[in-house]
């Protein structure tokens, strides 16, 4: 009896699983997809994710969008993301950080986090410039592109760290290879400074800077970000970088702290 029950939840913990892993491929893909396209892109059997697909659908978390049978995420995530955020200080800190970063600085300013093993904005305030630099907000990147990954996994040994990032992550955007070695060589210094600033990998026309936002356990449970034209990050480093120091040192704890009450 106790084999049984052990079996079927095993089952559904299986498909608790492989719900989330289609809710979090639709979040990556943004946009609608048919169920069968959800199957051969996840690498699932295409019964299960029809099951799975309907009862999301039946609980709000999946819609019908787009026509054709094709589903993406539904109201129902936005409002369980409310409830989050309302739970949380932080959120609200982080806006009117970022905000003031971005009054002082006239740069795109950004708090960003790990999302599993990859890197993403969670909070973006753009700069007073004539043209737009950002990356959108939520979008998951490879951590060896960012200047923030260096911080982010700092806390981690240099053989946990090759075992967290995919090798193929390490594979640059215009196709360059960034050695393993190198990239740790280059968290070892983001550790011992604190910050890490780099001409950005993905545009070629921009430099960003990273610091940490510590968290109770003493390591980068975040960081805020300045995304700056390059010339104009170079000639501004140390200003741009004690504007971030004190932001930060103004959210420190915030990513782990509930709201009192």
């Amino acid at each position: 009896m106790d084999a049984v029950q052990d079996e079927a939840a095993g089952k559904r913990a299986r498909g608790l699983d492989r719900a989330f892993e289609i809710l979090d491929f639709l979040r990556q893909k943004r946009q609608a997809l048919k169920p069968n396209e959800i199957a051969a892109q996840i690498g699932a059997p295409r019964s299960s994710v029809y099951e799975l697909v309907n009862l999301l659908l039946s609980n709000g978390i999946l819609e019908f969008t787009g026509g054709e049978g094709r589903v993406y995420l539904g109201r129902k995530l936005y409002f369980l993301g409310a409830a989050y955020e309302n739970h949380f200080d932080f959120t609200r800190e982080c806006e009117a950080t970022l905000e003031r970063l971005a009054d002082e600085t006239r740069e795109t300013a950004q708090f960003c986090m790990l999302d599993g093993n990859r890197y993403t904005v969670v909070r973006m305030r753009e700069g007073a410039r004539p043209f737009r630099i950002s990356t959108d907000v939520g979008q998951s990147v490879p951590i060896p592109w960012t200047a923030s990954g260096r911080l982010l996994v700092a806390h981690l040994s240099d053989q946990d760290i090759l075992n967290f990032i995919p090798p193929q992550d390490f594979r640059l955007p215009g196709g360059e290879w960034l050695e393993p070695q190198t990239f740790i060589a280059e968290v070892r210094q983001a550790e011992r400074e604190g910050l890490f600033t780099f001409n950005s990998i993905v545009d070629s026309f921009t430099h960003c800077f990273a610091v940490p936002v510590r968290g109770e356990e003493g390591h980068a449970a975040a960081t805020l970000c300045l995304v700056t034209p390059r010339d104009d990050g170079i000639a501004n480093r140390d200003r741009y970088l004690d504007c971030l120091k004190k932001a930060a040192a103004g959210l420190e704890h915030g990513p782990a702290r509930p709201r009192r009450g």
